[in-house]
């Protein structure tokens, strides 16, 4: 034992030097859903073996189901064993949203007492492990009929788990369900750009860069970008924006040479340094109405947004600098290596799996690009019953989960060629994105959230 100490020692000793101390943030990635849409916001989570089909109706497949009180569009976010989830509860009772493919820009008439929480599930049996109460009150803004007063994943690094409520403000918990903090950033009334009487409510999910929480509040009037200190709550930087009304969340794109801050907004795309909130670069040309967050792969970023006309898909080189609008006619200058009009997604994320763009329209239409050349692979509807899509696509072992608001979820074959799988039923509607860990899918419905394995 002395003498494999002698050869381990030194090679540990290196190991530290380049990694830095083991800690919370260290955990292996498959146990971990740290955010919207997992590690990064990529949705990938490979060697998981999850089951191709199963029913939460029938509980084939379902490890166990958990009922969540109360109306959120929220994914629910993981940490090891700890499953985090929030909800906002109507003292009406009978809340509701409406879901579906509409034009309807009307508010929700619930304005009646709420009650903001958080809890923490056991990830292994659904149980309860903490709850708490962040806000009770009336709502301070209104919520889109289709949306509800709790739409924003919360993050967690393994240290803090933070939860965004709009206009309820930001709140901040350890790991055993203490406040640590809480920050009012105001009333934020986001809506229509065109019409300033419309109220929808907030979306955009925390994110967490080291030791900052970093929130995109784009909004009617005075729009900003904000990171607070984790540990207290305090602004270490604030950026106003000359923006409309968005609804995205931001992306870290840890950069070989530089990180940046990825914002998708209708004025423009931005890249920021997360450390000083600096604009770096910027990129026009976007849709009145933005909502898919953007994601990478080594060098490339991706951007969408799905409001005609325009409809973008843009795939950005990192490391741009200034103004990189392209000029009328072009699709791709030094920055943008390639972008398509009329293609991009209104409510979900595109996907970068094994070399291929996935982009999920609202209506049931999914296209595969090559990454690298732009060049369409397929456009294939999924054969769904017909409310659509708002939850994102997410990945695992060469399969692709796309959850949608009928209660269904279509499992794809990766790949260039479309292969739809299975169809599998859960009875409930789905507007959140599901996330994946520990061999286990976990699935928020209207008013259960399932796990789902072997």
């Amino acid at each position: 034992m002395k003498v494999i100490n002698r050869f381990l020692l030194p090679i540990l000793a290196l190991i530290m030097m380049i990694e830095g101390p083991i800690s919370a943030q260290k955990q292996p990635v498959r146990n971990n859903w740290p955010s919207f849409r997992g590690d990064h916001a990529s949705g990938v989570a490979d060697r998981q073996n999850l089951p191709d089909q199963w029913d939460g109706e029938k509980g084939t497949s379902v490890k166990w189901k958990t009922t969540i009180p109360g109306l959120a569009h929220s994914s629910p976010v993981l940490w090891g064993d700890q499953l985090f989830v929030t909800t906002a509860i109507s003292s009406r009772g009978a809340a509701s949203f409406k879901r579906g493919l509409y034009g309807d820009g009307d508010a929700s008439d619930d304005t009646s007492e709420h009650t903001w929480k958080i809890y923490c599930l056991d990830r292994r049996t659904g149980k309860t492990v903490w709850e708490r109460v962040a806000f009770q009150g009336a709502p301070r803004e209104k919520r889109h009929i289709k949306a509800t007063y709790a739409n924003a994943t919360p993050a967690t690094d393994g240290r803090y788990v933070v939860a965004f409520f709009g206009s309820q403000g930001i709140y901040a918990y350890d790991m055993k369900g203490a406040l640590v903090w809480r920050k009012d950033l105001g009333r934020l009334n986001a809506g229509a750009y065109d019409l300033p009487e419309y109220e929808w409510g907030t979306a955009s999910s925390p994110i967490i860069y080291r030791d900052l929480v970093i929130v995109q509040c784009d909004q009617q009037q005075g729009s900003f970008l904000t990171a607070l200190n984790i540990k207290t709550g305090n602004t270490v930087w604030k950026t106003p924006r000359e923006e409309l009304p968005s609804w995205c969340t931001p992306t870290i794109y840890p950069g070989k040479s530089r990180t940046e801050l990825v914002t998708n907004s209708p004025n423009f795309i931005r890249g920021y340094d997360p450390d000083s909130g600096k604009e770096l670069w910027r990129l026009g040309g976007s849709s009145k109405i933005t909502a898919p967050t953007p994601v990478f792969t080594d060098d490339l970023i991706v951007v969408a947004s799905g409001r005609r006309p325009e409809m973008p898909l843009f795939v950005i080189r990192a490391g741009a600098n200034g103004d990189i609008t392209l000029k009328d006619g072009q699709t791709s200058n030094a920055a943008v290596v390639w972008s398509k009009q009329k293609v991009g997604s209104y409510m979900p994320t595109p996907l970068i799996y094994q070399g291929y763009l996935y982009v999920l329209r609202n209506q049931g239409i999914m296209s595969c690009y090559d990454l690298i050349s732009g060049q369409e692979k397929y456009t294939e509807r999924i054969p769904h019953q017909g409310s659509g899509f708002s939850g994102s696509p997410v990945a695992a072992d060469g399969k692709i989960y796309l959850p949608s608001e009928d209660g269904d979820v279509f499992v794809v074959k990766a790949g260039p060629k479309f292969e739809l799988i299975a169809t599998n039923h859960l009875g409930q509607a789905l507007m959140a994105t599901p996330a994946i860990s520990g061999g286990m899918m976990f699935i928020r419905a209207e008013k259960d959230l399932f796990a789902i394995g072997r």
